[in-house]
């Protein structure tokens, strides 16, 4: 029969384990390098433009034609910049909140996003040279 010191021992060394396996999936978690575009929502915006030093958000919408057109050109910037910039799209048609707090007017719109601050905007279907020209600069 186990005493009760013996069960408040063994409580004691499941919640060390326990706090120990917490804090290396929460260090995982951080170390892992983001190599596409991540969603954005009105529910996790703000959570993710305070999460990430450098985020890019590209507010698109599905029947946007330059929108379509410059998809490819985010996911390469993405992989391409993976581990010091974030890159997300958030669609306006379905997050109106935030593309209104934003004053997005025409898309395609990029939002950069500096340690929580928005820095700069890019409007428009852009060749990639001068996307990257604008987005390196905060690095």
């Amino acid at each position: 029969m186990m005493r009760m010191s013996d069960a408040d021992e063994l409580e004691r060394i499941k919640k060390r384990k326990l706090e120990a396996m917490m804090r290396e999936a929460t260090e995982r978690e951080e170390t892992t390098v983001i190599s596409s575009p991540i969603v954005i929502t009105d529910a996790n915006f703000n959570e993710m433009i305070k999460k990430y030093p450098l985020i890019v958000i590209d507010c698109w919408a599905a029947w946007c034609g330059p929108c379509r057109m410059i998809s490819p050109t985010i996911d390469a910037l993405a992989k391409d910049y993976a581990g010091r910039i974030v890159f997300g799209k958030l669609n306006v048609d379905e997050n109106q909140v935030t593309a209104r707090n934003y004053r997005i007017m025409s898309i395609p719109a990029l939002l950069i996003f500096k340690n929580g601050v928005l820095v700069d905007q890019v409007i428009g279907a852009l060749p990639r040279e001068i996307i990257e020209q604008k987005i390196v600069k905060y690095l």
